[in-house]
């Protein structure tokens, strides 16, 4: 089980896999004590070569590997890729182009819900990975060969799982279905949020403009730390003491040492008095200039049990197409389509998921089709005013 440690070994490693129609794609990371994930390994393979490398090694340069990855003749295949493909975009400045997601793949294909590599690995090829080493610090040098011969696995079965699944969608012509769902994968907004869109991660607990000015100014001053500093964002300041920052406005150190949520003598920091100094900011704007509170529209009477209905249609309509309900819409969805029906802004009113079960949601919504239990099932059927 040879890791690559020189730049020499990685060239060859990397020209072998170009030209490939398909390479397969892992990373172990750690990220519990830092903002950006710290890249441990690459597992990569194609259906004739695998490699592991090691990008802590002194000296290397992973230039190759992004190389490969921003080719636009090679697919990208992942599971669960979104972490993945943050590292790749952080360290490497590019978003990996295309890009096949095994697990959004199995959701489509009938797999159920998020479902994890292993499980699927063992109901596409009947092996049973090794799970022993899931919770190895990949940082630590030098790695067994148990340890490698578990990551290799990650990216070796995964050429069979590419392959059927590819197969599958294209059996059902449902390729289509995918190639949405990577695109909003591979947009580089995904992977640049905007520290002044910090606040809209976290649950609305405001309730004056003001404290909504605070609010969205200590989300961002603390992003900006969190990621300067290259720490957790809890570590810089807890949501809760974000918070209880808003509804207090505190001015000053005195005002920061009251707060319950601030750790004693935290307020006489260098770091406090930036913070202080944002909320300032926020306290000392105008009132005309102060941020609107979002709206949250009274929902229409029945809208709950309308929803819950909805929820019915959701789970038979995916039984039939043999897919993941949430590929077809998520709680979210069916939330405003029964408040908003067909004026509801939301995926599942989009593209072939409107045409899959959207448009059968309508109908619901409207009364033109009903649900009722015969012979132990629930099916559907148009009302008598349809």
């Amino acid at each position: 089980m040879h890791l690559i440690t020189r730049q020499d070994e990685l060239e060859v490693a990397i020209d072998a896999l170009a030209g490939s129609d398909f390479v397969t794609v892992d990373t172990e990371f750690i990220r519990e004590t830092t903002f950006w994930p710290e890249l441990c390994l690459i597992q990569i393979a194609s259906a004739d070569v695998n490699a592991l490398i090691d990008p802590l090694a002194p000296g290397i340069d992973l230039a190759p590997f992004f190389r490969l990855m921003a080719d636009e003749g090679t697919v990208k295949v992942f599971h669960a890729a979104r972490q993945d493909i943050e590292i790749i975009h952080h360290l490497g400045g590019l978003i990996p182009h295309p890009v096949f997601d095994t697990q959004v793949a199995a959701m489509v294909c009938g797999f159920g819900d998020s479902v994890s590599y292993d499980q699927l690995v063992q109901k596409i090829t009947g092996a049973r990975i090794d799970k022993s080493s899931r919770f190895t610090d990949w940082r630590h040098r030098p790695l067994s060969d148990k340890q490698l011969e578990y990551a290799l696995a990650d990216v070796t079965y995964l050429v069979d799982v590419y392959k059927y699944l590819r197969d599958e969608l294209e059996r059902e012509d449902r390729a289509h279905w995918l190639n949405e769902e990577m695109e909003v994968l591979t947009a580089r907004e995904t992977y640049d949020p905007h520290p002044d869109d910090a606040w809209r991660r976290l649950k609305m607990r405001v309730k004056k403009p003001v404290e909504l000015a605070i609010l969205q100014r200590v989300a961002a001053w603390r992003e900006r730390e969190a990621r300067e500093r290259n720490v957790p964002r809890g570590r810089v300041l807890k949501d809760d003491a974000i918070f209880e920052i808003a509804q207090q406005g505190p001015r000053d150190a005195a005002g920061l040492a009251r707060l319950r949520t601030i750790p004693r003598g935290w307020e006489r920091s260098a770091t406090a008095s930036g913070l202080l100094a944002v909320v300032n900011e926020a306290l000392d704007l105008p009132k005309d200039d102060l941020p609107k509170l979002p709206k949250f529209a009274q929902q229409p009477e029945g809208t709950g049990a309308a929803a819950e209905l909805l929820k019915v249609l959701l789970k038979l309509v995916a039984e039939q197409q043999g897919v993941a309900p949430k590929v077809l819409a998520s709680s979210d969805d069916i939330d405003k389509i029964a408040a908003a029906g067909e004026e509801a802004d939301v995926p599942a009113m989009q593209g072939w998921r409107r045409e899959v079960f959207g448009e059968r949601a309508i109908s619901l919504v409207r009364g033109e089709i009903a649900l009722k239990f015969h012979k132990r099932k629930i099916a559907v059927f148009e009302t008598p005013d349809a």
